[in-house]
């Protein structure tokens, strides 16, 4: 049995207003964090991890892989609390006691086949890749990007139809991203989330799952008010957390329908815009 003293109860009050003071942090890394060429600048960097040492909850919410989103939690030096990936398909909880410094706490797959037949029968010369259930990345024409972050395994497009997905990528050289949204349109794609991002490319989820979605989810195990939440991005795939967030900031070079979503711009990432944001949260 635990006796409350004058002390204890006014440790536990201090630590009740600091988690009411504690912000939480949803940065996007490609167009946020680093640009895209993947360089992260020194005052974005420095911004982060003072954000991180004051004691908020930093989260990388990326469209990213595991893998690819390993580096960017690393480089930031943030080993507790947790990361979205996959467009909130795969969750972290990061832990340096634990194999690796992480775990996966939650996966949301889906069946990619209706969604692949549609858009190869409209798109036959686009590139087809899909991370499975167990983080493998199996592609056509042996389609790699940096945002896999393993090397993708080539099969033909059977496989894909056969598989499980965590998250679902197709891609061209000779579309745009106008007419990925207008074949999208034309098709529908029932049973998944999706996103088009900056050039015709187009991510693909689980039905309802976003990073937003994702987000919610952790703050409600951390707490946090409504109203302490902040995110920062630059894609469409970031709408919906710029709308979650109490505070959404989209970046400068963001599409004008990023920024519509979002509570304020700041500037671009060649800019620096995100160091911008963090800073205004420190005291």
């Amino acid at each position: 049995m635990t006796i409350l003293t004058e002390s204890t109860v006014a440790g536990t009050d201090d630590q009740r207003i600091a988690t009411e003071n504690k912000f939480m942090v949803a940065l996007d890394v490609d167009g946020t964090l680093v640009d895209h060429d993947g360089h992260m600048s020194a005052p974005v960097r420095e911004a982060a991890q003072a954000v991180v040492a004051a004691g908020h909850d930093v989260l990388i919410a990326t469209g990213r892989s595991l893998n690819a989103t390993l580096p960017i939690i690393e480089l930031l030096g943030i080993t507790s609390g947790y990361a979205v990936c996959c467009n909130g398909g795969v969750t972290l909880r990061l832990d340096p006691e634990v194999a690796d410094g992480y775990e996966i706490i939650h996966k949301s797959t889906f069946d990619p086949a209706p969604a692949l037949r549609a858009l190869r029968d409209r798109l036959p010369t686009a590139k087809y890749a899909l991370e499975d259930e167990d983080g493998n990345f199996l592609a056509t024409e042996r389609f790699h990007d940096a945002s896999f972050g393993v090397e993708a395994i080539g099969v033909d497009f059977q496989t894909l139809l056969d598989s499980t997905a965590v998250r679902l990528v197709v891609y061209s050289t000779e579309n745009t991203p106008e007419e990925f949204s207008e074949t999208i349109e034309e098709i529908g794609l029932a049973g998944v989330t999706y996103s088009v991002g900056w050039t015709a490319w187009l991510d693909i989820a689980a039905a309802g799952v976003t990073k937003a979605s994702a987000l919610e989810r952790l703050r409600g195990q951390l707490g946090t008010g409504p109203h302490r939440t902040v995110a920062i991005g630059d894609g469409r795939n970031d709408i919906e957390m710029l709308g979650w967030a109490g505070r959404g900031v989209a970046m400068g070079q963001a599409p004008k329908e990023v920024i519509a979503a979002a509570d304020e711009v700041t500037a671009s990432v060649f800019d620096d815009g995100a160091a911008h944001v963090l800073l205004s949260l420190l005291p």
